[in-house]
């Protein structure tokens, strides 16, 4: 996403003194008689020629009335290059953040196409800082130092995770969700859509991602699929963009359908259930009120706890046995074989192959 690449800025702009001496030339006019018909000192003529002095809106008139020069002509060519000195000032300022830009993970960035694979030195400052939608690194301090801690509390202990790798996968979930044109959020309509996405678990993906994304898009919820950056421990986040617009984030971290549904749900639930100031990050040993809650009501949606537990209390699960229960249950077979694993009723290395494996569809994540 890098409009900027498609913006003409030229290496060198002459100031338009240059413009000025040389229809001074072709008129015969010496500065000096210039400088008396504009009413103006030798000196600032002398200054408006070497680009010191600016040719404002006024002059500019003055000059169409002296050398038959159009005003707007004089105003475009002062605008230009007062534009190129302000961007050359801006890259040698970017020039001197080489050391933020390289915190990203610029590979993986550029290969997702986040950012441009030609940038480099400033360029590249400037690519990351358009991608965040701010004016310089220090705006990035500002800005996600305060959304970083709301995160931080959903954070496992028990990894590091890196702050602009994490910046980076949200962000890309915003940008996202500013491109899809959703109606204004109904709670009432979300969870109609939710009992009607349940059916699109047995799907594949090239099914289920499009009309997933629309029944939430219908209801208010902008559901972005993210590919994964390494150290952001994360697989999926929830929260509100705006007020009457909320964003589900999804990876593939775990790479398979029971983990990627469950995660699905647990998000639906947080905007069903907490906050719209709150973010939510999930990575793996996290408990808390809300995510217990959380993890509540998704199991609920997929599998009502009354079937669930009458089927629950056998003593073998057999792969016939599963995938029946599913088939009733109206759900793919893996997530039965998920909550079984979860619940530990059956062994992790048991019945895995009634899972379903997601890949990104150029496998690179």
């Amino acid at each position: 996403m890098a409009s900027s690449a498609n913006t003409y800025s030229p290496d060198r702009v002459s100031p338009p003194g240059a413009s000025l001496k040389r229809t001074l030339s072709a008129l015969e006019m010496t500065q000096t008689e210039l400088a008396t018909k504009l009413g103006k000192t030798d000196k600032y003529v002398s200054e408006l020629i070497n680009g010191k002095a600016f040719i404002s809106p006024e002059v500019a008139i003055h000059l169409e009335r002296v050398l038959g020069t159009p005003a707007s002509y004089w105003n475009n060519r002062e605008n230009t290059y007062r534009e190129w000195l302000a961007r050359q000032k801006v890259a040698e300022e970017l020039s001197a953040q080489t050391e933020w830009a390289g915190r990203f993970p610029l590979k993986p960035m550029t290969k997702l196409g986040w950012i441009d694979r030609k940038s480099k030195g400033a360029d590249l400052v400037g690519e990351l800082l358009e991608f965040f939608g701010i004016a310089t690194p220090r705006e990035w301090d500002a800005l996600w130092g305060l959304k970083l801690p709301a995160v931080a509390f959903r954070q496992s202990k028990s990894y590091d995770v890196d702050k602009y790798a994490l910046s980076a996968w949200l962000r890309y979930g915003e940008i996202e969700a500013q491109r899809i044109d959703c109606a204004e959020f109904d709670k009432n309509l979300f969870v109609a859509s939710l009992q009607a996405a349940r059916s699109l678990t047995v799907e594949d993906p090239e099914v289920f991602q499009g009309a997933l994304v629309k029944l939430c898009c219908d209801a208010g919820v902008a559901l972005v699929f993210t590919p994964d950056l390494p150290k952001t421990r994360v697989h999926a986040a929830v929260r509100w963009v705006s007020p009457k617009k909320a964003l589900i984030q999804l990876g593939l971290r775990y790479k398979t359908d029971d983990h990627l549904w469950f995660s699905f749900f647990h998000e639906a639930a947080h905007i069903l259930r907490h906050g719209k100031k709150l973010v939510f990050l999930e990575t793996n040993g996290l408990l808390d009120t809300a995510e217990t809650e959380a993890d509540r009501v998704a199991a609920e949606i997929l599998v009502p706890r009354i079937q669930y537990e009458a089927f629950a209390a056998r003593e073998v699960f057999s792969k016939a046995g599963i995938r029946a229960f599913a088939e009733e249950m109206g759900i793919a077979p893996g997530i039965v074989v998920g909550r079984l694993q979860h619940d530990g009723k059956l062994p992790f290395t048991h019945c895995n192959e009634l899972k379903q494996r997601l890949e990104w569809a150029d496998s690179a994540n």
